[in-house]
């Protein structure tokens, strides 16, 4: 059984490698087929297989069918931009945003079209995400709202590695996002079960806010009591991401573990303290057994029933069973089962990166303990389950394009049996005196705040070690697992010596390894990263890279250079910048300094604005910033790199260093200006200083396709092949101005957006510029296709 079962959960997991859903009736088919294979087959040989084959087409097709409907509900293009009325109910408690606003999803039960529209019900989404902007301290009048919305299609970066934001979008349900114009009240909506459900979680989470709010660490309180992280701030989740500690916030096995401990030790004292011979002793189990698991699925449901929670609560209930039961269950049974019981109930669950780090780390910590013939003692069972995790975790991060940080070790060796046995039965006893004895409170929340700060302390003082963090590749990550996990699980002194031995020759020749060097690259190439409302420009040609431009940040809203550069730039296992360039000094294009030099060697700093520049860094160790004025020529590997400034800037656009890229034959050319505006394009064009003639010539838009740019005498001396605009998807700058697409269509020129493409990467060969666009090797449930631009 637990094979069929894992099998299905193949199958749902298999349908997220596909990079289309497969017709349904190719399912239905391919199950028809494997089921009679296996009972013409029976008990003989390659029965077994076309069951556990049937199983895992069904999971497929289970996965498939929900993901059809899914990608139906999303909004229509044709209603982008437009003041729609929506009504619904919240779907989540709201959180904070950046630039003073109120975030929160919402899910509609009714959309406000006149009686003559013609738009399919059918095909509008039914889940959105929306920001509500504007003064402070916003309250939502009611749960049930109607709403003016402006929305569009679910929409973000797409580069090779890095955070997904589409992927989150799909896995939640949302259909569209956007921001709000106005709301009312609007009580007359049905409510129905998962509408009051929400309800009762945002009356909670508000009950916790009044009784506790003023608790020093109430963000920590709200996200280990009722899983509610909405207070966390971005200094909170740096500091758990480096101690590799952000599990103590999701609620998890070891939070709904600790309610069945303490829900079974209360029901316990119960029934033992109901007279003698009321109840037979295997109906105190069936008792003891149903408080527990009605406990725990009250918890789970306060707590938001996320993946982790439901794995949880599931294992809590097949542990009773069990014990009901009086039988002999494999561990692997109950995994198997909790896993399916997840895929099943959200077959969307795969794509959340929780999801793996779970499971993964369940499964690990069955490996190690369940075999073994007598358990060992508290403190190194804690030992054992931390390296365990951390080394058997190692090559799903790798995967997940994570590192794994070597702080994250020390410190759950610490935070994991604080918050067990300190921290939340602590939250728990506190919470039941504070209902049943008001006048505690303040002695309650001194003592949170108390048991709290010092997890938090020690976690900060570990963040701020800055210990490495690690990410070998998830074929090193993967036999360095192998290699942990089996001196833990096999009992063979020589072999664990052996192992131990080895590894520590290794990371002591690690220590004799040449400097950091990047990978050679023959051909080369030119990666344009899809950064949103900003540029950032990937070079590299043998062992040689040049960056131009790091991207937008917003600090802690967003940086390019977090989410995009360091992830991608570790991807193609570059250790060192050769040179640097930052065009100018503005946020979208010099965002993220610090945290660039931070992560990488920078040998050489080129920039317009170099005293604005050096003030961006201020502190932070850099070379010192070169005038691009200053600088005439250079290569990177094979190619020639001319730096061009003009003398009379009037203001910080017109300080951007253009920088032109030849292949050494001259018959390639990557122009990248920077926010230039047409006065320097004259000035460029007049003073011939792109006079030679490539075969193919790419321009990267000056200033992202503005109007103030991209001249008609500039667009006719240069003649692209190719443009290519970065910028944001609809975003409110407009970019590119419909001006500047018909000007570079009057030379036919090919254009690309990354609001389209996603991160496009052109290869100089011999044979020309092969351009390949990120979003046309995108999943299934990736939308904004390249054909979608080209029509505009």
């Amino acid at each position: 059984m637990s094979r069929s079962l894992a099998a299905f959960a193949c199958g749902v997991i298999l349908l997220y490698t596909f990079p289309v859903v497969p017709p349904l009736s190719w399912v239905v088919g391919a199950v028809v087929f494997a089921i009679c294979v296996a009972i013409s087959r029976g008990h003989r040989s390659g029965g077994g297989v076309a069951c556990l084959f049937a199983w895992l087409i069904i999971g497929t097709g289970w996965a498939s069918w929900h993901a059809t409907e899914r990608l139906q509900q999303v909004l229509p293009a044709a209603l982008e931009g437009q003041v729609l009325s929506v009504s619904g109910y919240l779907c989540e408690i709201p959180s904070n945003g950046s630039f003073n606003s109120l975030r929160f999803s919402f899910c509609i039960t009714q959309w406000h079209f006149p009686d003559d529209a013609e738009e399919t019900r059918s095909s509008l989404p039914q889940k959105i995400r929306l920001a509500w902007y504007g003064t402070e301290d916003k309250v939502l009048p009611d749960h049930r709202l109607r709403l003016k919305v402006v929305l569009k299609r679910p929409q973000g970066a797409m580069n090779p590695v890095g955070f997904r934001y589409e992927t989150w979008l799909f896995r939640k349900g949302f259909g569209a996002t956007g921001t709000v114009r106005d709301l009312e009240a609007d009580p007359a909506q049905p409510c129905g079960l998962q509408c009051r459900y929400m309800a009762w979680r945002g009356d909670l989470a508000a009950s916790v806010a009044t009784t506790m709010g003023s608790a020093e660490q109430y963000p920590l309180l709200a996200s280990l009591l009722i899983g509610y992280r909405g207070e966390m701030t971005p200094g909170h989740w740096d500091v758990l991401k480096a101690t590799g500690t952000i599990h103590l916030v999701a609620i998890s096995g070891l939070h709904l573990g600790l309610v069945a401990i303490g829900a079974g030790f209360l029901a316990r004292r119960l029934v033992n303290a109901l007279p003698a011979g009321l109840m037979a002793p295997r109906s105190q189990r069936y008792v003891v057994i149903f408080l527990i698991a009605l406990a725990s699925l009250v918890y789970a449901l306060a707590a938001g029933f996320t993946v982790p929670t439901r794995r949880a609560l599931v294992m809590v209930l097949i542990a009773g069973w069990v014990l009901v039961q009086g039988r002999q269950v494999s561990a692997w049974h109950g995994l198997s089962l909790a896993l399916f019981v997840v895929v099943l109930t959200d077959p969307f669950a795969p794509l959340d990166q929780g999801f793996w780090l779970s499971f993964g780390a369940v499964s690990v910590l069955v490996l190690v303990f369940a075999g073994r013939l007598s358990p060992p003692g508290w403190l190194m069972a804690l030992l054992v389950a931390q390296l365990a995790v951390f080394a058997g975790l190692w090559p799903v991060l790798s995967m997940l394009d994570q590192s794994q940080p070597l702080t994250g070790l020390f410190a759950n060796l610490f935070a994991i049996p604080w918050v067990s046995f300190v921290v939340m039965p602590l939250l728990m006893i506190g919470s039941a005196l504070m209902w049943l004895l008001p006048w505690s409170q303040d002695i309650v929340l001194t003592a949170f705040d108390a048991a709290l700060g010092v997890l938090w302390s020690v976690l900060a003082w570990l963040s701020a070690l800055e210990l490495p963090a690690y990410n070998p590749g998830a074929g090193a990550a993967a036999v360095a697992g192998v290699l942990v996990l089996a001196v833990l699980v096999i009992p063979a002194y020589r072999f664990r010596w052996a192992v131990v031995l080895t590894g520590g020759m290794t990371l002591g020749s690690a220590s004799l390894l040449p400097e950091p060097g990047n990978p050679w690259v023959d051909t080369p190439e030119i990666h344009v990263w899809d950064v949103g409302q900003g540029l950032s420009v990937l070079l590299r040609h043998r062992d040689q890279v040049l960056l131009y431009d790091t991207g937008p940040a917003v600090p802690g809203v967003f940086s390019a250079v977090e989410s995009v550069l360091i992830p991608n730039l570790n991807h193609l296992g570059v250790e060192v910048i050769n040179t640097l360039v930052v065009s100018h000094g503005d946020s979208d294009h010099a965002g993220g300094l610090a945290a660039l030099m931070s992560a990488f060697p920078v040998r050489r700093l080129v920039t317009g604005e170099p005293e604005r520049v050096a003030a961006i860094l201020g502190d932070v160790a850099a070379p010192t910033a070169e005038a691009c004025h200053e600088i005439s020529a250079g290569t990177v590997g094979g190619v020639v790199i001319r730096y061009w400034q003009t003398p009379a800037a009037k203001n910080a656009n017109d300080t951007s260093c253009v920088v032109t890229v030849t292949r050494a034959d001259g018959a390639v050319q990557v122009i990248l200006p920077g926010d230039i505006t047409e006065a320097v394009e004259k000035r460029m064009v007049e003073g011939r200083v792109f006079d030679s003639n490539p075969v193919d010539r790419v321009v990267v838009a000056p200033h992202h396709g503005s109007k103030t740019s991209s001249s008609y005498p500039w667009v006719r001396s240069l003649a692209p092949e190719w443009v290519i605009y970065s910028a944001g998807y609809r975003h409110r700058f407009g970019h590119p101005h419909p001006d500047v697409i018909s000007r570079y269509r009057t030379v036919d020129t090919r254009q690309l957006n990354t609001a389209y493409s996603g991160a496009i990467r052109l290869e100089l060969g011999e044979n020309g510029v092969t351009v390949r666009q990120q979003r046309s090797a995108a999943p299934f449930w990736i939308r904004g296709s390249v054909k979608d631009w080209f029509a505009l």
